[in-house]
């Protein structure tokens, strides 16, 4: 049983979570983590975080998750319907483990653009998959999901794999998506959650707000980002809200998977 201290310190985080996500947001503040910023401060401070994890990045999504993201990022390739000679954009792509699969999928008639808003990452992404001999059918590009850098209609699929959250104007970065889209195409967001497990979120906060900076400290030297992105998960929309999101923007057929017991959620949307 745990101490009354760290009960103490869990209602307290939910509090701050639970007033943080009420707040209007329509302004010029918004959140980075529990913090309230402005939001021209949110993109550098977000930036900052990346450029200081992004060379432990893959060691660290392993340790986290114990390896599991590889098959949360295995059923979002399955599910996303991608074939020889498809355009592929994987945004927020990171260090490319979803554009290393696209790439082979779509082959040499197709291709895939590795785009994320922070140049470290993108950097860390591109010698990763140089090393692994995937080239000829991959772009780089440095995007704002928020106004995707492309023609209308360009892409067969987008994915956002663990980036969507970290995204200031997550309602404009949706449009932005669909737009790019081609009529048909299709939207998969691969994103942290809510837990629906009976019995799951307590030990979930646990794990988030104590092993986790622990780790970031000892592996990248870095406690406060790890806090940070414990923080922004738990901003993040729930299910049903990021659904609702994605039909504002203008998405149909939309669902979704909850993932170990709900901690991650894939949302599938359609462009017709």
């Amino acid at each position: 049983m745990r101490d009354s201290s760290y009960n103490q310190q869990l209602k307290r985080l939910n509090l701050i979570g639970n007033t943080m996500e009420n707040q209007n947001q329509q302004g010029d503040t918004t959140h980075f983590g529990y913090k309230t910023v402005n939001k021209e401060e949110k993109v550098g401070k977000v930036a900052e975080v990346f450029h200081s994890v992004a060379s432990k990045y893959d060691v660290m999504n392993d340790l986290m998750s114990m390896g599991v993201h590889r098959l949360w990022k295995r059923l979002t390739v399955e599910k996303s319907g991608v074939r020889r000679g498809q355009s592929v954009l994987d945004l927020a792509g990171g260090t490319g483990d979803l554009t290393a699969k696209f790439s082979k999928i779509v082959g040499e008639t197709g291709r895939v653009v590795l785009g994320d808003i922070n140049d470290s990452m993108l950097k860390v992404g591109r010698a990763r998959l140089m090393d692994r001999g995937i080239a000829g059918n991959v772009e780089y590009v440095q995007a704002n999901a928020e106004c995707l850098p492309f023609p209308d209609n360009t892409f067969d699929c987008i994915t956002i794999a663990f980036g969507l959250r970290n995204v200031t104007d997550k309602d404009a970065a949706l449009v932005s998506m669909f737009r790019v889209l081609k009529p048909g195409g299709r939207l998969l967001i691969l994103e942290f959650s809510k837990p629906v497990a009976p019995g799951l979120s307590p030990l979930y906060d646990f794990y988030s707000f104590n092993i986790l900076p622990t780790m970031g400290k000892l592996i990248a030297n870095d406690s406060e980002s790890y806090r940070y992105l414990a923080e922004s998960i738990r901003m993040h929309p729930d299910q049903e809200t990021l659904k609702g999101m994605m039909e504002t923007a203008g998405f149909e057929r939309c669902d979704y998977t909850n993932l170990t017991g709900g901690i991650v959620a894939l949302h599938r949307g359609f462009k017709f």
